[in-house]
């Protein structure tokens, strides 16, 4: 291995998102993070949908991300940061650090879906993952409101 740091940084799953309470790193502690029987659940889902239906899975979700990204782009006071190329929506509300975690905090609580909080070349931001197969677009389109409500509160 010509870069072991290199290597272990690329690999690791660390990510700055995940809190760190004084030292204890967070993915060290739960068993969705471990390495073992982790082509278990791959394996799984190509056994049961096939190439063909793993990659209309993936076109499936990222479509819904645009669909996302659309209906964002609409609401006023809403910025979709990124160029929605995959499955994942960044997004600030109201341009500034506290609109945005308000609104991330009122979606959750209202239950409606779940979006984590992230920060993005340096200024808060919302994350949406589409990634679960049985998200639909009314799935999207309720969540697209419950954002619009969340800003307008």
């Amino acid at each position: 291995m010509a870069d072991r740091e290199a290597v272990r940084a690329a690999m690791s799953m660390r990510a700055t998102y995940l809190p760190d309470e004084a030292g204890r790193e967070p993915i060290d502690y739960v068993p969705e993070a471990s390495r073992r029987a982790r082509a278990v659940p791959i394996y799984a889902a190509l056994r049961q949908l096939g190439r063909r239906g793993v990659a209309d899975l993936v076109e499936r979700c990222c479509a819904l991300a645009r669909r996302l990204a659309a209906h964002i782009e609409a609401l006023d006071g809403a910025e979709v940061l990124n160029d929605v190329v995959l499955n994942q929506v960044l997004v600030r509300f109201g341009d500034d650090d506290a609109t945005t975690r308000a609104v991330i905090e009122r979606v959750q609580r209202g239950g409606e879906a779940w979006l984590g909080g992230t920060v993005w070349r340096g200024r808060a931001a919302a994350r949406v993952s589409v990634s679960n197969w049985s998200t639909g677009e009314e799935d999207i389109d309720r969540l697209a409101a419950a954002l619009g409500r969340s800003l307008s509160a």
